[in-house]
């Protein structure tokens, strides 16, 4: 990343030195879980949609760990990679989105409560800015080489509210609240660097 964008890392030494982290990255553009893969402080595990574990490709992704989840389905095999991951004491990625869209937050999935409920790990959040935009003369999919792209790391929270609940009223109270502050960080991020 650092080879061929400008990313300037932002509190990165918010993210816990240790023990299970959940990352919540917005998602605007396909860059954005590589450039955090390769900035961030810990090595990231994320859940990649089975279509992008096709020729080289697959070999590599599950060599550098990502774990690959199929959409359509409540892939069982996939949430328990994921909470391995997390029982390990690993760092889990996640798009709460579950799409690339406007990176915006506006519409989480379940799935980033599930995880920091089921786990009792921390969340935190992460905004990449500056991926979306122009595309590049070489490869218009991408943005253009030597770009800058901002990479925020927000302080860690737990999603829960104390109680220790998982049921679906808790999973739907604790999205709401995953929502505020990943909302919350996105634009004080936006502020903070001036996007």
């Amino acid at each position: 990343m650092y080879g061929l964008w400008r990313p300037r890392v932002l509190g990165a030494w918010r993210v816990p030195a240790s023990g299970p982290v959940i990352m919540a990255v917005n998602h605007s553009h396909n860059i954005d879980g590589p450039m955090l893969m390769g900035t961030a402080p810990r090595p990231v595990h994320f859940l990649i949609k089975k279509e992008a574990f096709t020729g080289p490709l697959d070999p590599f992704l599950r060599g550098i760990g990502q774990l690959r989840v199929d959409r359509a389905t409540a892939d069982r095999a996939a949430v328990t990679d994921a909470l391995g991951v997390l029982a390990g004491g690993g760092v889990l990625g996640i798009f709460p989105e579950g799409t690339r869209g406007e990176g915006d937050f506006a519409s989480l999935r379940a799935g980033l409560a599930y995880f920091a409920l089921r786990a009792g790990a921390p969340i935190v959040p992460v905004a990449v800015l500056g991926s979306t935009g122009r595309g590049g003369r070489l490869v218009r999919a991408l943005p253009p080489l030597r770009t800058r792209v901002d990479v925020v790391f927000g302080e860690p929270f737990d999603a829960g509210d104390g109680s220790g609940r998982r049921t679906r009223k808790a999973l739907d109270e604790a999205t709401v609240r995953i929502q505020q502050r990943l909302t919350g960080h996105l634009e004080s991020a936006r502020r903070l660097t001036g996007r």
